[in-house]
């Protein structure tokens, strides 16, 4: 296999600068960027950060939904304090708190397994498969049967490169489909939890500063990956060792100072900068605000059930964190895209773009069809999903999702292995019996009913056209008394257990979960049907309405990142503050602010040690001298979104400088749109980390193992 890009993306590229600061760009786009990146300040060879080989990329890592790095040739794996939060929480229990109190393992015996689930994937291969995805494709496929031809050929692309051994590869749509790249990963399945400070010093600030600038947070946590000892890649066992990564970063000797240039690789999840203005009138009008109201009163149940139950509120600390992290970067999109006049402007950005395309006969022959087409179908999407963001509600219910899923295994098992559907094969085996675990200490029937019976109040709002007459008719035979005190499913073994059975036996059985699973199952299949159809035909008409965009911007010397979507990305940027009528923001935070802020109480209580340390000024090689004091915080310029937390942070010299943690709150809308003026990513600094480590928590070890004692 080889790493490239699109011949057409690549002449883009040729063809123009880079914009400063905004922009995820693949690996091998930094080729084209170089005089870019030198001109910003970069000081190793361009060539070396689109090589996926060697360091930096080598050591970079997903954690398939955060970003993390190799610090350690050991398989020492850097990340956010909040990405390894389910881990800390499916470790704790109310007499060893360890969402309180923080973990620290004292030698390779002492980490612990990671949540079930936890992978580490590292990147060795993206390779553009446009051609062979493309196989079949024709435009007198019907909308349901394209879907099925793209998906057909993405599993045969799949299946030969994992081939291979231990390895994990996926096909991703780039530019609406007018585009595709393979990925290829290591996947590593046994990951252990190495060491997270207190809640005091990795959530300090916890939802008050969430989102916020000023910040104090020490977002940082280690993992560790760990594999056979031939090298293979198995879970977790206790004869398994540490992973020697290919390469690893190493940790910076001087810190930043402002104005400097930082960069980072990640894996990015999602923006949407080259959705249709009616998409970005939907979800801004729409979509996000009763999303924003949904998660609220969810994230309210939930407290108001665990509040004097202290086992519960463990169980579901990590699920209240995510929504409430959701509800509040929300109320910032809502906000932003009303400063920012986020529709007017994306509705007269396409007005002209469409004017370009009628203004000459062969462009409206080659692109006139897909512009009304897009929008038809944008508009069947939005009426979809708008049900789709209750329908789904359902799933809350912790049981029922199981059952759910169960049964659609044991429908799919039926059918070659080739055939099945994405989610539902040989390959997934695995992360869904460990997905299925992970609910025994993530469960509690009183609080699960409690959201259920939420989502239900929900859920029968919507018309009766959308509703699902027979799942309806079952509850109410069954009723939520019996629901929750018949079913078997709370139990582990008996869960896991319904996944090798044969669908007669799920339309046989009396527990009332899958009864209601098996009444779901209908309505699922054909919904399913509608949203491959419509999807076949959106990827029909967006992916030439952006061809059309990549042909303007090659004409006209320009370059269009691609929307993030999970893969591998390169960012870069500066440190720098904000001023912004009269609202000046210093680009660093330092340890005085940790305590004038802390109160002593949750979320502002920093652990005694630290506190005692800062008081005593015991900050040693960790002082910035242009600050005079431990730094904390920092803010740049560079582009990320959800998935980037735990990205490293590399100065000039590709050394390792800290974490990126977050955003801030009037900046967010970056996902639709990047605002120079607002954009700003909040880090880590390195030498917070490396202080707390030394200081605070006494983990020379690591210290030593990273080559930072």
């Amino acid at each position: 296999m080889r790493h490239a890009i699109g011949a057409a993306a690549a002449l883009i590229l040729s063809l123009a600068p880079a914009f400063a600061d905004e922009g995820k760009w693949l690996p091998d786009q930094t080729g084209a960027l170089a005089p870019a990146l030198k001109a910003a300040g970069l000081e190793i060879d361009p060539a070396a950060l689109g090589d996926l080989k060697a360091a930096p990329l080598s050591a970079i890592v997903s954690l398939g939904g955060c970003s993390a790095a190799f610090l350690s040739p050991q398989g020492l794996i850097a990340t956010n304090h909040h990405c390894v939060y389910g881990s800390i929480q499916y470790n704790s229990t109310p007499k060893r708190n360890l969402l309180a109190t923080g973990f620290l393992a004292t030698s390779l015996k002492d980490e612990l397994p990671a949540a079930p689930g936890t992978r580490a994937y590292v990147i060795e291969e993206l390779t553009d498969v446009t051609p062979a995805m493309n196989e079949g494709v024709t435009d007198a496929l019907s909308g349901f049967d394209r879907d099925e031809r793209l998906e057909k050929n993405r599993k045969q692309l799949i299946a030969r490169c994992e081939q291979q051994a231990n390895r994990r590869c996926d096909v991703r749509a780039y530019y609406g489909g007018a585009r595709y790249y393979l990925q290829q990963q290591l996947e590593i399945k046994d990951v252990r939890l190495v060491y997270a400070p207190a809640r005091g010093i990795g959530n300090f600030g916890g939802e008050v500063d969430n989102w916020q600038w000023p910040r104090h947070t020490g977002d940082f946590a280690f993992y560790r990956a760990y594999v056979a000892p031939d090298g293979s890649s198995r879970s977790f066992d206790a004869n398994n060792v540490p992973y020697r990564s290919k390469s690893h970063l190493r940790i910076a000797r001087e810190g930043l100072k402002e104005g400097d240039f930082v960069m980072l690789a990640g894996f990015p999840g999602s923006t949407d900068r080259l959705r249709t203005a009616a998409e970005a009138e939907f979800y801004y009008t729409s979509y996000y605000p009763r999303q924003q109201k949904l998660l609220s009163e969810y994230s309210d149940a939930i407290a108001r059930a665990t509040a004097v139950d202290a086992a519960a509120a463990i169980k579901y600390a990590n699920a209240l964190r995510g929504a409430d992290n959701i509800k509040k970067k929300l109320l910032g999109q809502l906000a932003g895209a009303d400063a920012a006049r986020l529709i007017e402007r994306k509705r007269e950005a396409e007005a002209e773009f469409r004017a370009w395309i009628n203004a000459d006969k062969a462009r409206r022959a080659a692109y006139g069809r897909a512009v009304s087409s897009l929008d038809a179908v944008v508009a069947e999407a939005n009426a979809a999903l708008a049900a789709a963001q209750t329908t789904g509600l359902l799933s809350r219910a912790q049981l029922l999702a199981a059952a759910r899923n169960a049964y659609r295994w044991a429908q799919e098992r039926e059918k070659p292995d080739a055939e099945r559907e994405p989610g539902y094969q040989d390959r997934d085996r695995l992360q869904t019996i460990e997905r299925l675990t992970a609910i025994e200490k993530r469960f509690d029937p009183r609080v699960d009913r409690i959201v259920f019976e939420q989502a239900l109040a929900e859920y029968r709002k919507l018309p009766a056209a959308d509703r699902d007459a027979a799942f309806e008719g079952k509850l109410a035979e069954i009723g939520m008394d019996r629901l929750y005190t018949e079913t078997k499913l709370g139990d582990t073994k008996t869960r896991l257990a319904w996944l090798d059975r044969p669908a007669a036996d799920f339309e046989a059985s009396d527990d009332p979960f899958i009864q209601l699973a098996v009444a779901m199952s209908p309505g699922d299949l054909a919904l399913e049907k509608k949203t491959k159809d419509r999807n076949g035909r959106m990827q029909k008409a967006r992916s030439a309405y952006m061809q059309a965009m990549l042909d303007r911007a090659a004409a006209e010397g320009k370059a269009i990142a691609p929307d993030a979507n999970g893969s591998l990305r390169f960012t870069y940027g500066k440190v720098t503050g904000r001023t912004r009528d009269g609202d000046s923001w210093a680009p660093f935070t330092t340890i005085a602010g940790v305590l004038d802020k802390d109160t002593g109480k949750e979320p502002f209580d920093a652990p005694a040690p630290l506190l005692a340390r800062a008081r005593a000024g015991e900050f040693g090689r960790h002082v910035a001298p242009a600050l005079g004091t431990l730094p904390v915080n920092y803010l740049t310029t560079v582009d990320i979104t959800n998935g980037n937390s735990g990205s490293a942070t590399l100065n000039a010299r590709g050394e390792f400088v800290g974490l990126a943690f977050d955003g801030t709150l009037d900046g967010v809308i970056a996902d639709w749109l990047y605002e120079p003026r607002t954009n700003r990513t909040i880090h880590v600094d390195s030498r917070y980390m490396l202080w707390v480590m030394e200081k605070v928590d006494g983990a020379g070890r690591l210290l030593k193992e990273m080559g930072a004692d």
